[in-house]
């Protein structure tokens, strides 16, 4: 059986919930077991949280789920851009899948409501991945 770790920001929480929901349903579709599940304040304190669960041995992969909405300024570009990147390199020097289910930026609040999905779509990327991988 694949395990997983899963990484959820609580910034936008009504939406990432829906997300994490998405996430385990689609999890338990594929007869995959989420482990550990780690709440972080926002997408932008992801990396870290991946990156303690890329470490362990007992997770062959992980998902990381948020919503950046965007605002007045381009926050949202900046916050997405250092938080992919910086998944990329865990994910690279942990040699552990870690899929990204962030959506944004430039994404309204009524956007990210219809991508809720996007939870789904990340535990699926990375449990193909895994298998892939193997």
């Amino acid at each position: 059986m694949v395990t997983l770790g899963l990484v959820v920001a609580e910034f936008n929480a009504p939406i990432t919930e829906q997300m994490e929901e998405s996430a385990r349903e689609a999890a338990a579709e594929r007869g995959a077991e989420i482990v550990e599940t780690l709440h972080v304040p926002g997408a932008y304190d992801s990396p870290l949280a991946a990156d303690r669960l890329a470490r362990r041995d007992d997770i062959d992969g992980v998902a990381v789920l948020g919503a950046v909405i965007t605002g007045d300024t381009d926050h949202d570009h900046v916050i997405t851009t250092a938080t992919t990147q910086k998944l990329t390199d865990v994910s690279l020097n942990r040699d552990t899948p870690v899929a990204l289910g962030i959506t944004g930026p430039g994404m309204s609040a009524a956007e990210a409501r219809e991508r809720t999905d996007y939870g789904a779509r990340a535990v699926e990327g990375a449990l193909d991945l895994v298998e892939e991988l193997q």
